[in-house]
Parts: structure tokens; C-alpha cells; sequence
């Protein structure tokens, strides 16, 4: 069994100087913690796997193809292989985990 924290989780990715941190990898699938500050833009683009976002706090926009909705905690959102998709209009610092199935290349 791998358990995480996830004040400590934010604390590694504060640490690394990154938006993302992966701290799960497995044979079928990979996980992380994405961080996107208000007012941020997300620089995405689209991946070759499957991907859920679960938001764990703050609020904005996600545009997913050509679809756009908005989020906050507890949203859940689910990203085919390919789809351009993006967050926008944060107004609270977001805090995002992402489960990418096969893992992330």
C-alpha cells in the first residue's frame, strides 16, 4: 500500500520549483499534483493518454475540446487522449490531482 498526504505532496512540489508533480507511477496508470495560482495561465497541451482531473481546491474554468466548464472543489473531469484542454479564469489558486491511465510518456 502507497498512502500520500496531500500537505506534503504540495510541499515536495513548492520544493522542486514546479507546477507538477508526479508522485505516483505504476504499469497502468500515473498520478500528480498540478498547482495553477489565480490568475495563472495553463500552458497545456494535449497528452497522448487518457487523463481525470480531481480538484481539491480552489476554482476557474476548464475548456476541455470545445466544451467549458467551471470547476471547484470536488469537480471531477475527465480528458480523452488528444483533447486540447486547458484551465482559465482561476480565481482561486487551484490545486488539481491528475491520474493519467496509460501513465504520462
Amino acid at each position: 500500500m502507497k498512502a500520500f498526504r496531500l500537505d506534503e505532496l504540495e510541499a515536495e512540489r513548492v520544493a522542486n520549483d514546479g507546477a507538477y508533480l508526479q508522485f505516483l507511477r505504476e504499469r497502468t496508470m500515473s498520478v500528480g499534483l498540478y498547482a495553477l495560482d489565480a490568475g495563472q495561465l495553463d500552458p497545456q497541451k494535449p497528452h497522448k493518454e487518457d487523463e481525470v482531473y480531481f480538484v481539491v481546491s480552489g476554482r476557474g474554468s476548464i475548456t476541455v475540446g470545445s466544451e467549458t466548464t467551471q470547476v471547484g472543489r470536488g469537480s471531477v473531469v475527465y480528458v480523452p487522449a488528444g483533447v486540447p484542454h486547458r484551465f482559465h479564469h482561476i480565481t482561486e489558486d487551484l490545486r488539481v490531482m491528475v491520474v493519467f491511465s496509460p501513465p504520462e510518456s
